[in-house]
């Protein structure tokens, strides 16, 4: 078991983690499920075709989010299901990539109703403590 504040060594060592904040457990999970469970992650597509891959992710009940020029923001899908959606339905994809939240910005999120200390315009001032098994 380790404690420590340090994210990136968190991320690097731990394969599990606990969350606690104010004496209350607010997460034990492994740290990809952790990662994977937060609003920061996405996959970003270029495509000279992105109205129609748009409308078929759309289809399947993927959340499709349209971005200057011809890049797609998607929420609910893989980037190995958006590529082979592409692939299937003859689409070129001039870029597949997907975005991950860091430890640390899950954290913060998670823990913000745990937060003890403030800065005099109230926002919140990071003490972040994860115990790893």
């Amino acid at each position: 078991m380790l404690s420590s504040h340090l994210m990136t060594e968190m991320s690097l060592t731990a394969d599990r983690l606990i969350v606690i904040g104010r004496g209350r457990l607010i997460a034990q999970t492994t740290i990809k499920d952790f990662l994977t469970g937060g609003p920061g992650n996405f996959v970003q597509v270029r495509s000279p075709q992105a109205s129609a891959l748009a409308a078929l992710l759309e289809a399947r009940g993927v959340t499709v989010a349209r971005q200057p020029g011809s890049a797609l923001r998607i929420t609910g899908a893989t980037s190995d299901a958006v590529g082979e959606l592409a692939r299937v339905n003859w689409l070129t994809l001039q870029e597949l990539s997907e975005h991950q939240t860091s430890l640390e910005d899950r954290y913060m999120e998670l823990t913000s109703d745990s937060i003890d200390y403030r800065t005099a315009q109230g926002a919140p001032v990071p003490v972040p403590c994860l115990d790893v098994g």
